[in-house]
């Protein structure tokens, strides 16, 4: 075993201090303020757990890597709770996950008085964001609030400090910093800073643990606009702190040479204990007149040397409020992809912060790709596909197209580089698969709506080998294979093999889907077949899917409306995964037919999913999020009307609550874009159901520069029904619309009323099958 002590060591260099000499505009009318205004940051930030929207309030860009964002002392995922004290900025953040979590790397938090690293928490007054901006007064007092401003563009956060009147004005780097979960997740294996003069510094970091178990390098390069007048790296653990001062002091402004003035220092962490020890670097500033303090901080996963790079693209001068300006405006770009107007001033800024949050994951790596040589646009952070391909990706399908390409693309690099195609993927390694292989919905959904852009080939295999080929590290990719071929289930014997055996049945249209469109005849009708699989659990006696054992027996004692077994454990021992057995039921998104037809036809089918919506429905998670929609096989619009209508008002809310569980990076969040246009889509299949929207008018912005406009003039809190449509002038008496009407542009006009009518209730019925 090695030497777990911390040590100094010039030789290990394991944490080196060197010291050395030198060394938009929106493309819409509108102006940008006026829909940046109308998004609140902080809605969903709070409530942790599977409750909680674990939303992330700091500045970013566009599905920017940076994420400069405060942590506070007690936290989720996302490294914030509004009720504690912040404890400093740190760079890298998921959004809305739930799950152990990732990143927190670099924090950076300005102090005034006495240096020291131990117990940085305070207090926060007048704490604002917007999109691309975040400030806050830190301090536990007047006399040393500083305000912090904070920015960022894709690889690079910047902050712009103004302190008090001080001799003894500090940043303290934290180059060990993770999100600390109450100490679960994270641990840190190796830390690394370098002072390359009075006022640059870099270094890196190695973290193990989190959502997946792979260890992930992270490095930084940081300068700040001016000198400090002293300098040095740190190391601390509980309840002690021991400084080694730079040996070049700064006199003047010019650093002094020092034949002496290169140190090193080492720390180890024990891997197999809880993380404690930590480590870093501080720079302190002499803000009696001249009290602001700016630092730009650059991140990569390639060098330290790639990170200076980074910082010289995207951040080369000093002008903060300039930089704010150029994120702004891609902020201002994206949300008015999306215009509305009418409804309450509240339902467009509830509106537009879920827009805002449907822009932040996965991250655009593009030129990071330190895990192979590769040409192909690269994104990390899919966490995880089986939350977002409901309803993220068909939303950047239609609002962020070349986006949508891109992220496909690089699952596809990532399949031919790795073997598999992740349903999930963070900080180059794959997580941990939920469910089943729901790249393959991705690639559906782009086939069957013409997305194009990508080699459908090459998606084909990957998609074709998540069908056909048993995984060999069934947590982390790929699907269990071996008993659901060979008995049409996955048996009692296996993890989540209720869920698992109703995810893979659509996994298998999806793949039968693309079969189809490539002119794979056989392929298609086998897997069509496969899709089928779903009935093999169906328990005409109780009405639900029940699972079975290896043998074909059911599993005694059961019902539809409990989890079975009791969850003692976490979901990934469950029979069905983050849901009940009637919530699962629901789910049979390639054959609402048979699943009507199974619960005694369109009377016996409202009935049964009124029993759902009656107590056993839960928004606060994925399982289920497309049965309200349901409804319309049978005819009952309406009752879809009822239920969204109901579930937008009682679980959205502008405030710091205002989420109904984890947003999993923007799954949630545009499940609310999608119910207040009016539209929803059944993903992987090229239609979108109607429901009566609550603005009067929502204008899609299209790739062919044309526009989809959906128009409901007499919409009302009382008229929640649509009693009429037309589209594009002519009458729509389905309750529905395929992919390629809303693409062609063009104008849905809707008409509400108090009560529901006959519009809705007759054929056809959303197109299904191939």
């Amino acid at each position: 075993m090695p030497d777990k002590r911390l040590c100094w060591s010039k030789r290990s260099l394991a944490l080196a201090l060197t010291l050395a000499i030198g060394c938009g505009q929106a493309a819409w009318a509108q102006p940008a303020t006026d829909l940046l205004a109308k998004v609140d940051p902080f809605v969903g930030v709070d409530g942790g757990g599977v409750t909680g929207g674990n939303t992330v309030p700091g500045a970013g860009a566009p599905f920017g890597f940076v994420s400069l964002s405060p942590d506070t002392t007690n936290a989720d995922t996302n490294g914030y709770d509004s009720r504690s004290p912040i404890m400093g900025f740190s760079y890298t953040h998921v959004s809305g996950t739930g799950g152990s979590g990732k990143y927190g790397n670099f924090r950076v938090t300005p102090t005034v008085g006495p240096l020291r690293v131990n117990h940085l928490h305070f207090g926060k007054t007048d704490e604002r964001a917007s999109p691309g901006y975040y400030t806050v007064g830190l301090g536990n007092t007047d006399a040393e609030r500083i305000k912090v401003e904070l920015t960022a563009t894709r690889r690079v956060g910047l902050q712009r400090l103004t302190y008090p009147a001080s001799a003894e004005s500090h940043l303290i780097f934290d180059v060990s910093s993770v999100i600390a979960m109450r100490g679960r997740g994270q641990r840190v294996r190796l830390a690394k800073v370098e002072l390359i003069n009075d006022h640059t510094l870099a270094g890196e970091v190695t973290v193990e643990g989190g959502w997946n178990p792979t260890p992930y390098t992270l490095y930084f390069h940081a300068v700040t606009d001016r000198p400090a007048k002293a300098f040095g790296a740190w190391k601390a653990g509980q309840g002690w702190m021991e400084t080694k001062p730079g040996v070049g002091r700064s006199e003047g402004g010019v650093q002094v040479k020092s034949a002496a003035n290169r140190l090193g220092l080492m720390i180890e962490y024990d891997t197999e204990r809880e993380f404690s020890n930590r480590l870093g670097a501080y720079l302190t500033f002499d803000t009696t007149a001249n009290r602001q303090v700016q630092m730009k901080l650059a991140v990569s996963f390639i060098s330290a040397d790639k990170a200076r790079a980074n910082l010289d693209e995207e951040a080369p001068g000093w002008d903060f409020d300039a930089t704010r300006r150029t994120t702004e405006a891609q902020w201002s770009d994206a949300l008015a992809k999306i215009r509305v107007e009418g409804g309450r001033e509240e339902q467009q800024r509830i509106f537009y912060s879920a827009l805002y949050r449907s822009h932040t994951m996965p991250h655009d790596l593009t030129g990071e790709n330190v895990w192979w040589t590769s040409d192909e646009p690269h994104y990390e952070d899919f966490y995880t596909l089986w939350d977002t391909f409901r309803t993220l990706h068909p939303l950047l399908t239609i609002i962020q197209p070349q986006r949508q390409r891109d992220m496909i693309r690089s699952l596809l690099d990532t399949y031919k580089h790795t073997g598999w195609m992740p349903d999930s993927r963070i900080a180059g390694a794959n997580g941990m698969t939920q469910g089943g292989s729901n790249g393959d919905i991705l690639i559906a959904d782009a086939v069957s709506k013409k997305l194009g852009g990508f080699d459908v080939n090459l998606a084909y295999e990957a998609i074709l080998k998540n069908g056909e080929v048993d995984s060999d590290k069934p947590f982390m990719q790929g699907r269990v294979l071996k008993d659901y071929l060979k008995l049409g289930y996955v048996p009692f014997t296996e993890t989540r093999s209720a869920s698992r055996t109703l995810e893979y049945a659509y996994n298998d249209f999806a793949i039968a889907v693309v079969a189809k469109s490539l002119g794979k005849t056989e392929d298609a009708r086998r897997y069509l077949a496969r899709s089928g699989n779903w009935k093999n659990l169906w328990d005409d006696a109780i009405g639900c899917v029940r699972p079975r054992y290896p043998n074909g027996e059911w599993v005694e004692n059961y019902s539809c409306t409990y989890e079975y077994p009791d969850r003692s454990g976490p979901w990934w021992d469950a029979v069905f995964y983050e849901g009940n057995a009637l919530q699962y039921s629901s789910y049979v998104p390639q054959d609402v037919a048979g699943l009507m037809a199974k619960t005694g036809g369109p009377d016996g089918f409202v009935k049964w999913l009124d029993h759902l919506f009656d107590g056993h429905y839960s928004q606060s998670n994925e399982p289920d999020l497309l049965a309200p929609y349901l409804y319309i096989h049978a005819g009952r619009p309406d009752r879809t009307h009822e239920i969204v209508r109901g579930l937008m008002a009682k679980h959205y809310r502008l405030s710091r609550t205002g989420l109904p569980g984890n947003d999993d990076a923007g799954a949630m969040s545009s499940w609310y874009v999608w119910n207040a246009m009016g539209l929803y889509p059944n993903a992987g299949q090229p239609f979108y159901y109607l429901s009566a929207p609550i603005f009067a008018r929502s204008q899609i912005s299209l790739e062919s520069g044309k526009t989809f406009v959906v128009s409901a003039p007499n919409t009302s809190d009382e008229n929640r029904y649509i009693v009429g449509a037309k589209l594009n002038g002519k009458p729509l008496e389905r309750a529905w619309i395929s992919h390629d009407e809303l693409a062609r542009g063009g104008v849905l006009e809707l008409t509400l009323g108090p009560a529901p009518g006959a519009w809705g209730k007759s054929l056809p019925k959303p197109p299904q099958g191939l």
